[in-house]
C-alpha cells in the first residue's frame, strides 16, 4: 500500500505592485493574518485589507528588508533589491560659497522646518495614497528630482528634492491625489514661500512650493483635481514654477515616477 504525503500549506507571501528602485513607491500586500509590518526597523502603516505603501529614498541602499509579523507570532521576511537610479550630477571647477546663514536667519528657518516635520508627520486617514497620483500642473519640466551640484574637491550640494514645473505664472495647481490640508499660509516661508502641505495617507504627504496664493486651509479635505494654488514665484524662487515633492515616512521620492510621464 503506497502512502501519499499530503500536500502542505503554501506560506503566505507578499505582493508587490511595483518593483523598489531609489526614489520609488511601491504599493503592496502583506501576507494574510499579518498583524505588523516593518521596512528596515521602521513600522510601516497598514490597512484593515492588508494593502500597505512603501517608499526608497532617493539614496536608498541597494538591500531592504520587508518583515511581516503574524497574528501567531511568526514572521515573514521579504529580501528586496532596490535598483540604483542614475541620478543628474554636475561637476563644479569653483569651491562651494563659504558664508553660511547668520544666526538669526538659522533661528528664523530652524521655526520653519519645525513647522514642515510636524505637518509631515500629523498623519491621516485618507486613502489618496491608493490612487493614481495626476500632475498638479501643466508645462515644462525645469528641474528634475535627484539632481545636484558637486563643487570643486568632492563637496556635494544638496540634492534636488522634487520635481519643477513652468507653469507659468497664476497657473492652477491642482491636488495630484485626495488627501486633508496640513499646512497652508500664512505664513509666507523664507525658501519655500506660500507653502500648501497635502497628507495622502500611509505617511504619504506633497509639497507644493513658491504659490502666488494658495485656495484651501489647513484641515481642508481636497479631491484629486481639486484646486489648491496658484503658481507663483514666492520664496526663494527666480521665476514663476511650481516646486512639487513627495516624502514618504521621511524618504524622498520621485514625483515624476509617481505621476508617470510628462506633465
Amino acid at each position: 500500500m503506497w502512502l501519499v504525503a499530503a500536500a502542505q500549506p503554501a506560506e503566505p507571501a507578499f505582493r508587490l505592485d511595483g518593483a523598489p528602485a531609489q526614489g520609488a513607491l511601491v504599493r503592496g500586500t502583506a501576507p494574510a493574518g499579518t498583524a505588523s509590518l516593518v521596512l528596515d526597523g521602521r513600522a510601516v502603516p497598514l490597512a484593515a485589507d492588508g494593502r500597505f505603501l512603501v517608499g526608497f529614498d532617493r539614496d536608498a541602499p541597494a538591500a531592504a528588508r520587508l518583515v511581516a509579523r503574524l497574528g501567531d507570532g511568526r514572521e515573514i521576511v521579504q529580501a528586496l533589491s532596490v535598483a540604483p537610479r542614475p541620478w543628474q550630477i554636475e561637476r563644479l571647477g569653483i569651491s562651494r560659497p563659504a558664508n553660511g546663514p547668520t544666526p538669526e536667519y538659522q533661528r528664523l528657518r530652524d521655526g520653519e522646518l519645525a513647522r514642515i516635520a510636524a505637518a509631515r508627520t500629523r498623519g491621516s486617514a485618507s486613502t489618496g495614497w491608493a490612487q493614481q497620483f495626476i500632475w498638479p500642473a501643466r508645462g515644462r519640466l525645469t528641474g528634475r528630482f535627484g539632481s545636484q551640484r558637486i563643487y570643486r574637491g568632492g563637496v556635494p550640494a544638496a540634492f534636488h528634492s522634487g520635481t519643477d514645473v513652468a507653469a507659468g505664472a497664476g497657473a492652477m495647481v491642482v491636488a495630484p491625489a485626495d488627501g486633508i490640508v496640513t499646512l497652508a499660509p500664512p505664513p509666507r516661508f523664507s525658501l519655500e514661500g506660500n507653502l500648501v502641505i497635502v497628507d495622502h495617507g500611509m505617511g504619504l504627504t506633497s509639497a507644493f512650493l513658491h504659490l502666488s496664493r494658495a485656495s484651501v486651509r489647513i484641515g481642508d479635505r481636497v479631491r484629486q483635481g481639486q484646486e489648491i494654488g496658484r503658481v507663483g514665484a514666492t520664496g526663494r524662487a527666480t521665476g514663476p514654477h511650481l516646486h512639487w515633492s513627495l516624502v514618504w515616512n521621511g524618504a524622498r521620492i520621485d514625483p515624476q515616477a509617481v505621476a508617470g510621464g510628462r506633465p
